[in-house]
């Protein structure tokens, strides 16, 4: 028998058996790859890309997934829901339920606002000296402001907004409801809690976070609810109860009248869209 072993050949014919044995090797481990991908291979339902599609595409993590993508696979796995999305528009959901095949009345809108009037409005109890932004502020005592929910006003928030949709004045954060995409990611960041969704349909909110009794808030905030009770009192509707000393809006009750607006004291309640883009609408 011929032994391939002690054969003699020449540098060319060395090259073209490696080469032929390298060919040979990739070929076998090409379609063992192909008989694995086939065997394990996961079937992707078409209506995923047809709702990748109508979903805005912010990739923003403001529904809790990793991307657009990852929502998109959830929502026809019927793991997640169309209001999820903070910024697809309601035509874009609609058209999503429609292809998932499941109802959709639009009731998730929503706008946020910034639940604080205080800010340089509300007094320092002490000096602060360290790392700017108000995560670190917060860390030392709960931050310099004597009203433990006071706007900060170091701007963690402004700092994580990709759309430059919030600014710092007079010490509290306000939203340009124009640049807005209801990400959410300021609510997350605010140490404070006092970024909060309303309904999109809201005309009025209430301006303050603090749930401190009268004579403490007017010892620390010249803008804080002293949780009167005269906006409750005065609301024909009855939309406004006191909650821990602060008002709580029911805006399926909410008129929009604006009389408890007039009648608060502190001005503590005002309308959504009063004198500043402080608020975010569709």
């Amino acid at each position: 028998m011929y032994n391939l072993l002690n054969a003699e050949f020449t540098p060319v014919e060395h090259v073209l058996i490696v080469v032929g044995i390298m060919l040979v090797v990739a070929l076998v481990f090409g379609f063992l790859i192909m008989v694995v991908s086939k065997k394990f291979a996961v079937e992707v339902d078409e209506r995923e890309e047809t709702v990748l599609g109508c979903l805005a595409g912010a990739n923003c993590g403001g529904c809790g997934k990793a991307g657009c993508a990852a929502l998109a696979r959830s929502l026809v796995e019927g793991k997640g829901n169309i209001d999820d999305c903070p910024v697809t528009d309601k035509e874009n959901k609609m058209k999503i339920a429609e292809v998932l095949g499941v109802e959709y009345s639009g009731g998730g809108e929503f706008i946020y606002v910034v639940c604080c009037g205080g800010g340089a409005n509300a007094k320092d109890r002490n000096d602060y000296i360290g790392e700017a932004g108000c995560i670190r502020q917060s860390m030392v005592g709960s931050g310099r402001k004597l009203c433990s929910t006071a706007c900060l006003g170091e701007g963690s928030c402004v700092a994580v907004c990709d759309n430059g949709a919030i600014e710092v004045s007079e010490g509290v954060a306000y939203i340009n409801k124009d640049k807005c995409i209801k990400c959410g990611k300021c609510a997350k960041t605010c140490p404070k809690l006092i970024i909060s969704k309303i309904p999109a349909s809201a005309v009025v909110y209430v301006k303050c976070s603090t749930k401190c009794r009268g004579k403490e808030v007017m010892d620390a905030c010249t803008k804080g609810c002293i949780g009167c009770g005269i906006c409750a009192k005065n609301c024909e509707q009855k939309a406004i109860t006191i909650v821990d000393n602060l008002p709580v809006i029911d805006y399926d009750k909410c008129v929009g009248c604006g009389y408890c607006v007039e009648k608060c004291p502190r001005k503590v309640i005002h309308f959504v869209n009063e004198d500043r883009d402080d608020a975010v609408l569709d």
